[in-house]
């Protein structure tokens, strides 16, 4: 072991005190992300936001440390994370068949499904962390962060000059969200016009936050999801919308046909993406589960001391015994939830198959939900895609017993809530791998014990277990969900949720539209075709999970990142030619970071405002005004081209 490991075991990681902090992060965060989530469809990442306070907290004790402060953001983030299960559970609501959130129910749901995912992801660390080229947008800059807040503890020229850079970006970013808020400039823009006898727009938002994610993830996936937004809204948008109605309102059209078809050819994508993904990776998560088993016998053999650090991951026998005890209260969960419906007529043959679908599924969908979050980063990656998936196979389970289209509209009800329930528990697992791999790679890049990280990861899960219902429970009580029996006008809308209750409904009403799915699935395999050309021939690759998110996820929130990614090219190409060449590169990576962390920390502070002042636009000083698109185009473009032109004398200047 070298001296440096030597030091990093010796430091305070899993402590009682960041156990503490990371719950009290937890609580404020995963309401906020609740909240935001049923409200506008968007949650943001906590795993920097946590980072940051953390460092600030342990500061001022003397024994504060890096592996500490990234225990902490990693309890905060699995629960800020796990507030995605809101894309499920309010379909309940949604749909009549819960009227609340019966906690104890909810809780074990969330946790149940939480902990698998973390389970699975032990493994698959090996394959896609330790194991893989992928560039964990998120994962990196929180590890850069953790990092600069450390050197610039110690005085380090090189850490006090990135932690400038990451200031510098933060503070833009923030200002830029900041004024934007107040309607002075513009938060997103949007054109809609006609294309042939079709019609389609181009959007986007203003946010450094995509730059940052675009400079980090690198030009072959930002070509990918380009490549995908015009497949989207330069093909499948305008066919669709032909032939557009006399006199017809355009942004309504597009707008309703990107949601209620496109995206669903964007699924389909990303489906077949997901499955030749899958494939691919099979080999390394294999090979993952070996030397974890082999780690497993030196550990047994009382060699632990022996083993590397990276190595000491969570034991594969409690990995594997966990997930199969977990078995035991999902199928008890399984079974209260059936109550008062067809199922509980003979229950036995349908939990058991259910189950295996989860564990199955499961699998699946944690090595995809790793793999897209290590390309991209979690906070873009396209959960609720995931969910779409999730629930048409659960529904299609259904379908394959019971039929659709049933006469009985009280069995078709209680076999869609039955489908939802069974989501949401797969629903879980994704979430969760979809966050973890970030951390663990933040961990492997700050020196962190694998295994104590696991265990925080647990930690989190069950701290987001225990405050999700009572949030969801007051936000339905004040509010109340759009579509739900008796909503008032000013519910939530929570469109994810309404979105996956209507697929499952489609399915086992009979009335979905497979032929959108079947289109999107053509496009897979096309892009998996012409992805495996181009890396025989030795050319930049296609990864077609990225061509099937710039499909599926709206151009507001992709757009720039394919832009992020050029400018993210062009620096690194002038990095290559500086003295420094390896400093200047990584200047690059923080000021990325920066506008990463800046953006994230005034969503906290945002989401708590609105949900204070029950207002969509709480800082808005002025109404729509002509002025506010141009404006904000010429501001964002000058920031961020001064920011990229400072950056150049930092990294330029020698240290």
């Amino acid at each position: 072991m070298t001296t440096e490991k030597a030091q990093a075991s010796d430091m305070a990681e899993l402590t009682l005190r960041g156990v503490i902090l990371g719950a009290l992060i937890t609580l404020v965060f995963t309401a906020a992300n609740v909240y935001l989530g049923l409200k506008i469809g968007l949650t943001f990442a906590t795993s920097i936001p946590a980072a940051v306070i953390s460092m600030a907290v342990l500061r001022l004790f003397a024994t504060g440390t890096i592996l500490e402060n990234n225990i902490v953001q990693t309890i905060a983030s699995a629960a800020g994370t796990l507030s995605a299960i809101i894309f499920i559970l309010p379909g309940l609501v949604i749909i009549g068949w819960w009227q609340g959130f019966p906690y104890w129910l909810s809780a074990f749901t969330i946790a149940t499904g939480g902990i698998l995912g973390v389970m699975y992801s032990v493994p698959l660390r090996r394959a896609l962390v330790t194991g893989s080229d992928l560039p964990y947008p998120e994962g990196v800059a929180a590890a850069e962060v953790l990092k600069v807040g450390a050197g610039s503890r110690e005085g380090l020229e090189e850490n006090k000059r990135g932690l400038a850079a990451i200031v510098a970006s933060a503070i833009a970013a923030a200002s830029f969200s900041i004024v934007a808020k107040t309607r002075l400039i513009a938060e997103e823009a949007a054109t809609f016009f006609k294309l042939g006898a079709g019609a389609t727009s181009v959007s986007t938002s203003f946010s450094m936050a995509l730059i940052g994610v675009g400079h980090l993830v690198g030009l072959s996936v930002g070509v990918a999801m380009f490549i995908g937004l015009l497949i989207s809204w330069v093909g499948i948008v305008p066919y669709l919308t032909t032939p557009v109605p006399a006199g017809a309102d355009l942004a309504d059209i597009v707008g309703t046909t990107f949601r209620m078809k496109a995206r669903f050819i964007g699924a389909g994508t990303i489906g077949i993406a997901a499955i030749w993904t899958l494939l691919k990776i099979l080999g390394p998560i294999i090979s993952g589960i070996r030397s974890a088993l082999a780690a497993n016998a030196t550990r047994r053999a009382g060699n632990a001391g022996l083993l590397d650090i990276t190595e000491r991951d969570l034991p594969i026998s409690i990995v594997g015994g966990t997930i199969i005890a977990a078995l035991l209260p999902i199928g008890v969960l399984l079974w209260i939830f059936a109550q008062g419906g067809p199922i509980a007529a003979n229950p036995v043959p349908v939990i058991a198959l259910t189950l295996a679908y989860v564990l199955v599924a499961g699998i699946v969908i944690a090595s995809v939900c790793g793999y897209m979050a290590g390309l991209i980063g979690a906070s873009n990656s396209p959960i609720s895609g995931v969910g779409i998936l999730a629930v048409l196979g659960a529904s299609l389970l259904l379908a394959a017993i019971y039929g659709s289209g049933h006469a009985d509209p009280s069995q078709t009800q209680a076999l869609i809530a039955y489908a939802l329930f069974t989501t949401a528990i797969v629903f879980g697992i994704a979430t969760i791998s979809n966050d973890n791999l970030q951390d663990l790679k933040t961990g492997q890049l700050v020196g962190a014990t694998p295994w104590k990280q696991q265990v925080a990861l647990v930690l989190g899960v069950i701290f987001g277990a225990l405050v999700i219902p009572p949030i969801l429970d007051l936000l339905n009580s004040a509010f109340g969900f759009a579509g739900a029996p008796g909503a008032k006008d000013s519910a939530l809308p929570a469109p994810q949720a309404a979105l996956i209750s209507a697929l499952a409904k489609g399915v086992l009403g009979g009335d979905l539209d497979w032929g959108l799915i079947a289109i999107g699935a053509g496009i897979g395999v096309v892009v998996v075709i012409f992805d495996e050309v181009l890396g025989k021939a030795g050319k930049l690759r296609l990864p077609p999970l990225a061509v099937g998110m710039g499909i599926y996820l709206p151009m507001a929130l992709t757009l720039l990142i394919p832009v992020g990614a050029v400018i993210g090219h062009l620096y690194n190409r002038w990095a290559l030619r500086q003295r420094n060449a390896e400093f200047a590169e990584r200047m690059g990576v923080l000021m990325a970071t920066g506008f990463i962390v800046g953006e994230s920390l005034f969503g906290v502070a945002f989401a708590g405002i609105v949900a204070g002042t029950d207002s969509d636009a709480p800082l808005a000083l002025v109404g729509e005004n002509g002025w506010a698109v141009p404006l904000a185009i010429l501001i964002f473009a000058g920031v961020i081209t001064g920011l990229y032109a400072r950056l150049r004398r930092w990294a330029a200047t020698p240290l």
